[in-house]
């Protein structure tokens, strides 16, 4: 079971939209896939019609009750299953606090999954703390997506100087552009500035998109309303240039 969580210290920068669309293509391609709406917001679970519940709560679950597999839900996608998200995540920092081995919290909550699905895609809260730190520890890819911005590649470089401190060398680390506009001149020049300098970065963008904000509508990814479009070919360019450095494996990076 490999594990890619999408995750950023910002929020706004496109996170959830990301992780559906790349765990219906995951899914799409027949592995057998799960989504966790870590969130406490809710927004996956709620882009894929599933009410953000967990009987019990994060404190059950921590617990190991319900099994996790009793909490999955079907999401009407071949091989795609969701953990929803829950309110009560929101009290998750200090509940993993008082776990016996507070960085193998959320480990834990995946383990008994590993035989049932081949990838994992977790929707992260932004923030770092003791959730994100169980995010890094458990994770094998973690991918960033930043607006280009100055402000965002501030944020990624606090990020980065953070798990260098962690030696976290295992975790592979993939930052990619997201909701790009074209006709404002600083995301034209950050992009062109951090790819000629910078090859940590995926070379696939994701634009600023109507259609990909008309998932809030549909409530579905965008390959089930908008196939062929522009901004579907751009989630499947990213989804394979994952795989190729997937396979490749790169170490932590270096700030730009």
């Amino acid at each position: 079971m490999k594990i890619f969580s999408l995750y950023n210290i910002k929020g706004g920068v496109g996170k959830t939209t990301t992780a559906v669309n790349l765990a219906y293509l995951s899914a799409s391609e027949g592995a057998r896939t799960l989504i966790w709406d870590l969130d406490p917001q809710g927004s996956t679970s709620y882009y894929l019609c599933v009410k953000p519940s967990i009987k019990g709560g994060t404190k059950e679950l921590l617990g190991g009750r319900p099994d996790p597999q009793s909490a999955l839900r079907m999401t009407g996608f071949p091989n795609l299953d969701l953990l929803p998200a829950d309110i009560t995540y929101r009290h998750m920092e200090t509940q993993i606090d008082h776990q016996s081995k507070p960085l193998l919290a959320l480990q834990r909550i995946l383990k008994p999954l590993q035989k049932q699905f081949d990838h994992v895609f977790v929707d992260c809260p932004p923030g770092i703390g003791m959730v994100a730190e169980n995010v890094f520890h458990m994770s094998d890819v973690l991918l960033i997506p930043l607006i280009p911005t100055p402000l965002s590649l501030r944020a990624y470089n606090s990020l980065v100087q953070f798990l260098v401190k962690r030696r976290a060398n295992r975790l592979q680390v993939l930052p990619f552009f997201n909701m790009i506009n074209d006709h404002k001149p600083i995301h034209r020049v950050v992009t062109r500035n951090v790819f000629g300098k910078h090859p940590i970065f995926l070379q696939s963008i994701i634009p600023e998109s109507n259609i990909i904000e008309a998932m809030g509508v549909k409530r579905s990814p965008v390959f089930s309303y908008a196939r062929e479009s522009q901004e579907a070919t751009a989630y499947r360019n990213l989804w394979n240039e994952i795989k190729q450095r997937d396979a490749r494996r790169t170490r932590t990076p270096a700030p730009v």
